[in-house]
């Protein structure tokens, strides 16, 4: 005899659907679903915040940097402050998750919606602009020649205005879907309530998971592989140059923006690439299920460690925004702090952005 049972995916990801199982393993789901309980109460919530608040800051003063008075930005700077507010918009849905985390969803359907929105659209243009980021690398190392006249900073801010559209009409269905509803009648937590997707809309809300996860698997993986093909094609030419110096600090950038990205999402996507292959089976082990339905929700929070380093991967490295930040520090009344600093210029270290800024108009 088998019983159709209803398992939640991650809070986060606000998907639901129905699958078959035996009954002689349901003891084994329910052991899984308390060790996830403890998951949620304790550890999410602490990751999170330690997240939010390394977060807010490094992105909120990289923001400051930019659009300090008198600072002309340049092409890659633009894609940096538009990847910034991405990660800020994504940051301020997690106070949201940490309470659903350790209370259930207490904030209402039009929030739910909010955020459902929010995250989606975060998701699909971080990942988005960090191919744009690479691709304009690319252009600016190994067609450094051909490519100024096609790479003008004037039509940065219309390209990543139109990368924000095009996620925002990908990502509206969330919000029609998205909706306050109780868990799994058969879980210990039953009363609690959920971001999950309207079970009223039946097929079209399963129909819309399935197009969601597809949008977030072509996002990523094209982005990883614009990414390495980039990057690879930036070594190859600057092993071949004869800047010895800006070659190491390049290179290695380089590998860490692509190593870390591969690391924080990498694990995620895979793993949900493989329960979205279970769940067209429409038939499996409540065990099985239920461990890769934690294996999603525990990589999903590696995933969400990547917004919080993208300043210091993108910017801090380079030593034209340290000084940058540095003077703003100093501006803000830290000058006994930072005007040591300020005359110790490290001219033996570079980075790909700084390749790139003092290359483009």
């Amino acid at each position: 005899m088998t019983t159709i049972y209803t398992l939640y995916e991650s809070k986060d990801m606000g998907d639901s659907e129905n699958f078959t199982y035996d009954d002689n393993v349901t003891g084994d789901c329910q052991t899984e679903e308390k060790a996830m309980q403890h998951f949620h109460a304790v550890f999410l919530p602490v990751f999170y915040s330690l997240i939010f608040v390394l977060g807010i800051a490094g992105n909120s003063l990289m923001i400051a940097v930019l659009l300090r008075p008198r600072h002309f930005l340049r092409i890659t700077e633009i894609y940096l402050l538009h990847l910034a507010l991405v990660d800020l918009l994504l940051l301020l849905t997690f106070p949201f998750d940490v309470a659903d985390a350790v209370t259930g969803w207490m904030f209402g359907t039009f929030l739910c919606k909010l955020t459902g929105l929010i995250k989606n659209i975060s998701h699909l243009c971080g990942s988005l602009l960090l191919a744009c980021i690479g691709f304009d690398r690319y252009l600016a190392i190994v067609h450094a020649i051909s490519s100024m006249r096609i790479r003008q900073s004037k039509t940065v801010h219309p390209i990543c205005i139109l990368l924000w559209l095009v996620c925002f009409g990908f990502s509206v269905p969330n919000a029609i879907f998205l909706t306050v509803g109780t868990g799994d009648t058969n879980s210990t937590n039953s009363t609690d309530l959920y971001c999950i997707d309207n079970d009223d809309f039946g097929v079209h809300a399963n129909n819309w998971v399935q197009t969601k996860r597809v949008l977030k698997h072509l996002c990523f993986f094209l982005s990883m592989a614009v990414m390495a093909y980039c990057y690879t094609a930036i070594v190859r030419t600057l092993y071949k140059s004869q800047k010895s110096q800006a070659k190491r600090g390049a290179i290695r950038l380089a590998l860490l923006i692509t190593l870390v990205f591969c690391l924080c999402w990498l694990p995620y996507n895979i793993t949900l690439l493989m329960k979205t292959l279970v769940e067209l089976q429409f038939n499996t082990t409540c065990n099985y299920y239920a461990s890769l339905n934690s294996a999603v929700e525990v990589t999903h929070s590696i995933g969400m460690l990547h917004c919080c380093l993208n300043p210091f991967l993108y910017a801090f490295v380079g030593v034209r925004f340290r000084n940058e930040l540095i003077q703003l520090l100093c501006d803000l009344g830290c000058s006994r702090v930072c005007l040591p600093l300020i005359r110790v210029r490290n001219n033996n270290q570079s980075s790909i952005s700084d390749g790139i800024t003092s290359n483009t108009n």
